[in-house]
Order: structure tokens, then C-alpha cells, then sequence
């Protein structure tokens, strides 16, 4: 479904990394989606997603299908690694952060790791002279995980979206289609 955004022409995307998080269902894909159909160029997409299931399967034909036959790098693990593939010139989505920490993880690779490769990752994607979106689940507002490993994969994410907004030129919060500018604190806090 396609979100209502004022009608415009084809216009280029804010150069540097942007950050879109939300939760389930928010938009943000669909954002991504729109932002990058409206750029005035070319469009590679980074999916982290693997199909473990029919369910996940079919989410994958979904976006598959929504997408204009971008050229995608499918990446579950490689982050960096994907990022540096990309073409130079191209507007890149990664699609999302939220999978490739649980990929991460379900590989048995450990948190202080995983935040590296955050790290590096980051730096690769803000290094980009062509615009980054990166999209990412916004994983601490629901209720406290019941299971070790769940509670485990909220305080990672959250940490690697933190790294990754440290990286951003912009950080937006998508809640059911519209998007909120996440500020750094330090910036909106006033001393009095």
C-alpha cells in the first residue's frame, strides 16, 4: 500500500544516512519504498531477510513485489560487506537492521561482535556518497520479553539502533504512516 504522500515529482533523496524506525506495521518500509521511487536515481536494495518459513517466505514475495526491480544484494549476515558492494552512484535501502541482528544472533555470534559490525557497518553506510536509508524495528516500547533470549535481542537492537543514529544525518520515527525527527537529547535539552 502505497502512503499518502503529497504528490511531487522525482527529486532527489537527502544525501547521507537516514534512519527510519518504527514498529511493526508503521510504514517504514512503505516509506522507504515511495523515498526511494521518487529519487532521481538509480536504486539497489540490501535484504537481510532469509526465508526460514512459509510465513517469512511469503512476507519476501510481498516486498519483492512491491519493489520496481531494483537491483538487490541479499545479505542476512555481511552487512558491511553488502554495503561495500553496492554500487557507489546508487541510492541503497537496507531492509532491515531488525533481521540482521536476529540472523546475528540465531548464528551464535555474540553481542560485543554484533556491535561492532554495527559499528563498521554504520561508518560504511555514512561514508556512502550516493543516500543510505536504513530501516530498523524500534523493539523497546512493547512489553517486557517473557524468554532470556528475547529480552537479550531488545537490549541488542536497541543498541545497534543507537549506534545507528549516532552514524545518521537523520533519525525519523514512523508511527502508523507519519514520522516524528528523532533529535540527539543533548541538542534539545536547555539549561536554565
Amino acid at each position: 500500500m502505497d502512503l499518502p504522500l503529497p504528490p511531487g515529482p522525482r527529486s532527489p533523496t537527502p544525501a547521507g544516512l537516514t534512519l527510519l524506525l518504527g514498529g511493526a506495521r508503521s510504514g517504514k518500509s512503505a516509506f522507504a519504498v515511495e523515498l526511494a521511487r521518487r529519487s532521481a536515481g538509480d536504486v539497489t536494495l540490501i535484504a537481510t531477510a532469509t526465508a526460514l518459513d512459509e510465513d517469512m517466505a511469503a512476507r519476501i514475495e510481498r516486498h519483492r513485489a512491491e519493489r520496481p526491480g531494483w537491483p538487490t544484494i541479499e545479505e542476512p549476515a555481511d552487512l558491511g560487506g553488502a554495503l561495500a558492494r553496492a554500487p557507489g552512484a546508487h541510492l541503497v535501502v537496507v531492509d532491515c537492521l531488525t533481521l540482521w541482528v536476529s540472523n546475528l544472533m540465531m548464528a551464535s555470534v555474540d553481542e560485543a561482535a554484533i556491535l561492532d559490525r554495527a559499528a563498521a557497518s554504520a561508518a560504511i553506510a555514512a561514508r556512502r556518497s550516493a543516500p543510505t536509508v536504513v530501516i530498523s524495528n524500534e523493539v523497546g516500547l512493547g512489553v517486557h520479553p517473557p524468554t532470556e533470549i528475547g529480552r537479550r535481542y531488545q537490549d541488542v537492537l536497541g543498541r545497534v539502533n543507537q549506534i545507528w543514529a549516532a552514524a545518521a544525518d537523520r533519525s525519523l520515527l514512523l508511527v502508523a504512516g507519519r514520522a516524528v525527527i528523532l533529535r540527539d537529547p543533548w541538542d534539545v535539552l536547555t539549561w536554565t
